[in-house]
């Protein structure tokens, strides 16, 4: 079972960044460094890729069963990408931050300001990796080797696109050393956690205070 902070309210986590910029490699180590932190499982209406399983890479629906959440406001934020709806459930987000885990969104630009309009916006903590410069972005893309230049060229238009609205982050972090980036984000998290917003006990804790200093006067 899931460790949990009642004194505390989870955070909502959206890490967003270019392809190729770093950011699958600081979720991973940001996971490995707070194993309580839960990677959001997005809902999507394609069918599973061969070892994909339900409900832990995604959440396989149909697409009316994706327009019925959507239409219930069972979304946090969807999309609809390369002929198929993705999506991140609201109630098992709900019911983390209510238990005081921290849940981590993988989510572009337009996924991150649904959520940042969304109910839960007071508990949402978003930040976008830049990459050193853009050939060194090119170069990383490169490295893969999995891609076509065809496809290179897409992902590089695709990733100033999302460049383009670094300033809608609550913090925006050059990531030119994987190492220096990951103590960042740590100290980034740790403050957060102490935001008034995600510490519902301080109302009782000052109502008591507010108690003990009428019963000295």
């Amino acid at each position: 079972m899931a460790q949990t902070f009642p004194d505390r309210r989870g955070l909502l986590i959206i890490l967003s960044s270019p392809s190729g910029a770093g950011k699958s490699t600081l979720a991973r180590r940001l996971r490995e460094w707070d194993e309580t932190i839960r990677f959001s499982v997005s809902a999507t209406t394609r069918p599973p890729r061969p070892g994909e399983v339900g409900g832990k890479d995604y959440h396989f629906l149909s697409e009316s069963e994706f327009k019925a959440r959507v239409t219930d406001g069972g979304m946090l934020e969807h999309a609809h990408v390369f002929g198929n709806f993705y999506g991140s459930p609201k109630a098992a987000v709900e019911e983390a931050i209510n238990a005081g885990q921290d849940v981590l969104f993988d989510i572009d630009w337009q996924g991150a300001q649904q959520i940042r309009n969304s109910a839960l916006s007071d508990h949402t903590l978003s930040i976008f990796l830049l990459p050193p410069s853009i050939t060194e972005l090119h170069r990383r893309l490169m490295d893969r080797a999995q891609d076509s230049d065809e496809v290179i060229a897409r992902r590089m238009q695709k990733s100033w696109d999302e460049i383009s609205h670094w300033d809608a982050y609550d913090y925006v972090l050059v990531n030119d050393d994987l190492d220096t980036t990951e103590t960042q984000l740590k100290a980034i998290l740790t403050a957060a956690r102490l935001r008034r917003t995600q510490q519902p006990m301080l109302t009782d804790h000052v109502r008591k205070l507010q108690t003990e200093f009428e019963e000295t006067q």
